[in-house]
């Protein structure tokens, strides 16, 4: 399992807000933090988020724009009268930096037991070939 080179994007952190919404430091301006894997496998950038007990077809939004990933959900309360919870309601989001290399036009996203797992396509890595440049003196 091979972990992604993050793109370079305009922002000159890319993974800043990864960290900062990591659970280790809890920064959250809005909404619950979506818990996530990524590991790139068969050609494709994979990622697994934990969101149980939604319906996958009117409460989440995976979107991708300038090399990032959104993920966002809601979780709404099914009951109203008093009692114990200490489920997390409401918008739970989450923004992943992609690989430089990943094709954002091959999108796949699928949602299973709990688990959304969003891929993308990966296009070959071309190394820049180098070339001798002369000096003149």
């Amino acid at each position: 399992m091979n972990l992604p080179e993050r793109r370079d994007i305009r922002f000159p952190f890319p993974e800043l807000l990864e960290w900062m919404e990591s659970p280790m430091f809890g920064f959250r301006p809005f909404g619950q933090i979506v818990r996530v894997e990524d590991y790139i496998e068969d050609g494709r950038y994979v990622v697994r988020a934990e969101l149980p007990g939604i319906d996958p077809e009117k409460d989440v939004e995976v979107t991708v724009n300038e090399g990032t990933l959104h993920i966002r959900a809601e979780k709404t309360r099914k009951t109203t009268e008093p009692h114990r919870s200490e489920f997390a309601y409401g918008a739970l989001t989450r923004t992943v930096t992609l690989p430089a290399t990943a094709k954002t036009d091959d999108v796949k996203a699928v949602y299973r037991d709990g688990v959304l797992e969003v891929s993308v396509g990966l296009t070959e890595e071309k190394k820049a070939e180098g070339r001798r440049i002369p000096v003149e003196h």
